[in-house]
């Protein structure tokens, strides 16, 4: 199907509409810290970003994207918490929409197209960063990673969205950053844009095949206006 067909957008936030690398660095930090365990820099943090909270954590306590068997599930957990905490505590110290963002969805909205997010970030913090950000008004429904029991690269948050929005899969794209945003919008039969400026753990994005890649925003923007 032609792009310009699509009228239901679905967007992934962290690396596709917001840079919060920063602000998850300096909470995952002040929470190793915390735990007397080694701290890293924001951009090796940058990798680890993309599964969700729980996933971060387990990455820094291992110092690696690769989770260690060795990790105490105990101490996981009490990790999580400090976590929370720390980033609830400060969500948009240097977080920022990247370039163009809020001026296309503005346009986007405006143009008639219905608006969505699908992230793996705890649901309760997508509302405030959203609204601290200057967009918090343009979502129609807002599904965070613990939102229901699967997230993304499984299809249940995107189905999920069909149901709640009542549209078909031939209506919508998922856009996003991440390798987990293009598997679970094949998963669900959805097709997909692959923005080449976010996280994705350091690989192509364009590896994993998606229907549509764009290197900004406004790319996106010029190729969905009809």
């Amino acid at each position: 199907m032609n792009i310009q067909q699509k009228n239901v957008l679905l967007f992934d936030l962290d690396g596709t509409l917001v840079d919060s690398a920063p602000d998850l660095a300096l909470a995952l930090n002040k929470t190793l810290r915390q735990l007397k365990q080694t701290e890293y820099s924001q951009q090796t943090i940058r990798h680890w970003v993309g599964n969700g909270a729980k996933t971060l954590v387990e990455r820094g306590l291992s110092g690696s994207a690769n989770i260690s068997e060795q990790l105490e599930p105990a101490l996981v957990n009490d990790a999580l918490g400090i976590f929370l905490q720390h980033y609830q505590d400060g969500l948009c110290i240097e977080s920022t929409l990247y370039d163009d963002v809020k001026e296309g969805l503005l346009i986007l909205k405006s143009s008639g197209f219905r608006l969505a997010i699908i992230t793996n970030k705890p649901a309760v913090f997508i509302q405030p960063i959203l609204s601290a950000l200057g967009i918090g008004g343009l979502f129609e429904i807002l599904i965070g990673g613990d939102t229901l029991t699967e997230r993304k690269p499984h299809p249940a948050p995107l189905n999920y969205a069909l149901e709640q929005l009542k549209v078909t899969a031939e209506q919508c794209l998922m856009i996003g950053d991440s390798k987990n945003d293009i598997l679970a919008a094949k998963a669900a039969n959805i097709d997909s844009v692959g923005l080449t400026y976010g996280y994705n753990y350091g690989e192509d994005i364009a590896t994993y095949q998606p229907q549509w890649c764009f290197d900004t925003f406004n790319e996106l923007l010029a190729a969905l206006q009809r």
